[in-house]
């Protein structure tokens, strides 16, 4: 009888091999559940709403032959007679509904878009034999403004830079140009600006007034530290919004600091404390100073007193074993607490809409306005990836200056 020998080594690292792959898919396996829930609850929405910002189709789905017809125009003179006989096929068979919802992209475009189409749609129901030309004219002589079919071919793509462009105060011009639109429209760019000024005074505010705070909490005995703690921590026991409100009823012009004020004799007439960009600033502060406490003293309370000592044994003085030793040793927190905090108040939406002026409104205010008040989810959309695209690069310059910085600091 024929013996068959099995290598038993190689039976071995084959086995070894699937067991070592076994263990490795049942570690990883145990994060499947948490990466699903976060890509499901998380990244999807945020993907999905980004997502608008440069997908609009209701022309393209509305009016498929329009939208055809008008990209093969050049755009240039008036349209050709394949152009307005597109339309008219389109609007008598799309749904009202759906010439809404075109009619309102194109409403974007120019003002009195929405009620032209409907208006066309209505009246094309009656069959007529002469041509498309001449029908849409009869209808309105707006058809005949070669504008109109312009804004149409703009619009007529899924994929369009409309929004996108309009957050950046650019629009795109009959030739095919982009330039800057009306001063009078222009506001998107300044309001960025603006959030991203506030967001830096305020982070700036709290790093100055949370560090010497969380130095003082790290060098407490511990029975003290947890009391520090938990004063630190007292204020997220209450909604942020009645926390906002309370500003609110303090600040106005007869509320609690201006009465003390007043009683001390430091002013003569109430201080404008509210709505506007001071009360802005001690709100924002108020709110956001636990997230640089923490942070910081989370580092801080790691750091052994044995360096300070060994450079003072050294000869080193104060400022310098600070500038040289603790600070370097301490920066992941100072760079974390900037962070967090910064990235939470460059979106934040209630605090300056409850105790900020006209003139104090961030870019997420007028996230949620487009959002909710006029329905342009486009535009709301496109702001949302301004203002995502500015805080990943400010995060990203943040790393660069904060790795270089604490090499200056450690040399």
């Amino acid at each position: 009888m024929a013996t068959v020998s099995i290598p038993m080594e190689g039976g071995r690292g084959a086995r070894a091999g699937f067991a070592g792959l076994y263990r490795s898919v049942a570690r990883h396996g145990l994060l499947l559940p948490c990466l699903l829930f976060m890509a499901v609850v998380f990244l999807w929405p945020i993907l999905s709403l980004l997502a608008k910002g440069v997908y609009s189709p209701e022309v393209r789905d509305t009016l498929p032959l329009t939208a055809q017809a008008v990209a093969a125009w050049d755009g240039a003179g008036d349209p050709p007679d394949g152009v307005y006989e597109a339309l008219v096929a389109d609007l008598r068979t799309a749904d009202r509904r759906d010439v809404a919802n075109a009619g309102r992209r194109l409403n974007y475009e120019i003002p009195s878009y929405r009620s032209l189409l409907i208006k066309t749609a209505s009246a094309l129901q009656k069959e007529s034999p002469e041509p498309a030309r001449q029908q849409l004219a009869a209808i309105d002589a707006k058809w005949q403004d070669r504008t109109f079919w312009t804004a149409m071919r703009r619009a007529a793509p899924a994929v369009t830079p409309y929004y996108v462009l309009k957050a950046l105060d650019l629009e795109q011009k009959d030739g095919g140009g982009i330039g800057w639109v009306a001063p009078q429209d222009a506001n998107f760019l300044d309001v960025l600006g603006r959030s991203l000024w506030i967001s830096a005074v305020v982070t700036a505010i709290c790093l100055v007034l949370a560090f010497p705070v969380a130095f003082r909490i790290a060098a407490a005995s511990p029975r003290w530290r947890g009391t520090l703690l938990l004063l630190v921590l007292l204020p997220f026991w209450t909604s942020l919004l009645v926390r906002t409100s309370a500003w609110v009823v303090l600040l106005q012009d007869n509320g609690v600091v201006n009465s003390l004020l007043l009683r001390s004799g430091l002013v003569d007439e109430p201080v404008h404390l509210i709505f506007n960009r001071i009360g802005v600033y001690i709100s924002f502060v108020h709110v956001m100073l636990p997230f640089m406490i923490l942070p910081i003293y989370s580092v801080m309370v790691g750091v052994s007193k044995d360096y300070t000592r060994a450079a003072y044994s050294l000869g080193a003085s104060g400022p310098r074993t600070f500038r040289k030793v603790y600070l370097p040793l301490v920066w992941p927190g100072i760079w974390s607490g900037c962070l967090l905090t910064y990235v939470i108040v460059v979106g934040y939406y209630i605090t300056p809409l409850l105790v900020g002026g006209s003139q104090d409104q961030m870019l997420s205010y007028f996230i949620a306005f487009y959002t909710k008040q006029t329905v342009n989810w486009g535009l709301a959309s496109a702001l949302a990836i301004l203002l995502t695209a500015c805080v990943l690069i400010l995060v990203g310059l943040y790393g660069m200056l904060g790795r270089k910085s604490q090499i200056v600091v450690k040399a």
